[in-house]
């Protein structure tokens, strides 16, 4: 939802700068591991220890590195097949290890357990919600959008975890719960899609 109507402002900055690292001859693949290490490694130092604000900045300054590597991409002229799957594999591992990190803070150092089970509903949840796409599309089926995909999720826990870095009481509690319950309705939208999509399919003549 929100990554189709932000496209056009977005790829105002990153279309420019997708252009000048790749004269440089930097790959998008490149770029693409150094975002995946960067934001791993920041949701992993920085939201375990409580520094809830400056985790969030330095997350998302390596997430939107998953917008350049689309730019250069495109300034190239091509994607890859491989560099397709290089980016969903990452966009996963950096997702999990957020919202891992996330569990682990509320769990340990907040002392706040159910905010510790929003997040791990959040953590599977998105991880259904990119599997269910991948899986059906692999079927044959057609399976897009839903409340909340990867952009709607990465703003909400990423702002909520800000605001609760700079004392913001229930920030971060809401921010999560309202995730949870999305996610769990994308969930269950996919499926839903999915379903209706193969009911569409032509009979299969070798069936019995």
């Amino acid at each position: 939802m929100l990554n189709v109507v932000a496209r056009v402002y977005v790829n105002r900055v990153t279309e420019p700068l997708g252009r000048w690292l790749v004269a440089r001859r930097i790959t998008p693949d490149a770029v693409t591991l150094a975002g995946t290490a960067g934001s791993v490694a920041a949701a992993l130092w920085f939201l375990p220890r409580g520094q809830l604000f400056i985790g969030t900045l330095v997350v998302t300054l390596f997430v939107l590195f998953d917008l350049v590597d689309g730019a250069m991409a495109r300034a190239r002229g091509r994607g890859t097949p491989f560099g397709a799957v290089l980016d969903s594999t990452c966009d996963r591992i950096a997702d999990g290890a957020l919202f891992a990190a996330l569990t682990w803070w509320a769990l340990d150092v907040g002392e706040a357990r159910l905010l510790g089970v929003a997040a791990l509903i959040c953590l599977v949840a998105g991880q259904l919600i990119s599997y269910i796409k991948a899986r059906a599309e692999g079927a044959g089926l057609r399976v897009t959008g839903g409340l909340v995909e990867r952009a709607e999720r990465l703003i909400l826990a990423l702002v909520g975890t800000g605001l609760a870095g700079l004392g913001v009481p229930y920030a971060l509690d809401l921010a999560l719960w309202v995730l949870a319950a999305a996610s769990l309705w994308t969930v269950g939208q996919r499926l839903v899609e999915a379903r209706r999509s193969a009911r569409e399919l032509p009979p299969d003549p070798a069936a019995p």
